[in-house]
């Protein structure tokens, strides 16, 4: 939200960024292809800082239940307008207790995309991987991916992990499943609880 602070129309640019992208036919749905084949039909899943909902929608049309959760307002508005069907919530990672809105089911998966987690403040990276942790099924997983050189060096973000329950599977360069290296620019873990 500090941003939004900065600059009270990065919202609606945001917003108005996607829909453009998905009227030229751009594929929006990477992030969903990865998510879709790591569950069974019909899976429960939390995108966890939803944005406008282009992942949780993709999701949701290929019939799952989703349940999308962002801290900023305008973006569950959008959200809502222009995928109806999965829920979407404003909520904070950090605080995010899905209980309290009625959702008391825990979730087949967990998808994180968009460099959500570098744009929340440090002091609270670990809280909200606790957090989705606790939201997830003991047999599920949780997705989480963003690029390198935004302050958050992937060694760090894999220690954090680890100490809110959750261990690396799978490491990824990409959402098209390309290998992960040392060199990559771009992480993709797919996390389980442990």
């Amino acid at each position: 939200m500090r941003k939004v602070a900065a600059d009270p129309d990065h919202s609606s640019w945001y917003v108005e960024r996607f829909r453009s992208m998905a009227a030229a036919g751009h594929d929006l749905a990477g992030e969903a292809r990865l998510v879709d084949a790591m569950v069974g039909r019909g899976a429960r899943i939390l995108d966890a800082g939803c944005g406008p909902g282009r992942v949780g929608a993709e999701l949701a049309r290929l019939g799952h239940d989703v349940v999308g959760v962002d801290v900023d307002p305008v973006l569950i508005e959008a959200a809502v307008e222009d995928h109806p069907g999965p829920r979407w919530i404003v909520g904070d990672l950090a605080e995010l207790d899905l209980a309290a809105h009625g959702v008391s089911e825990p979730f087949d998966a967990v998808v994180c995309a968009g460099n959500v987690m570098t744009f929340l403040a440090p002091s609270t990276r670990g809280e909200v991987l606790r957090r989705l942790r606790a939201h997830v099924r003991p047999e599920g997983r949780a997705v989480i991916g963003f690029g390198a050189g935004r302050g958050y060096e992937f060694s760090a973000f894999l220690a954090d992990a680890r100490e809110a329950g959750l261990e690396a599977d799978l490491l990824l360069s990409s959402w098209d499943l390309r290998p992960w290296r040392e060199d990559s620019d771009f992480l993709v873990a797919l996390l389980r609880p442990v």
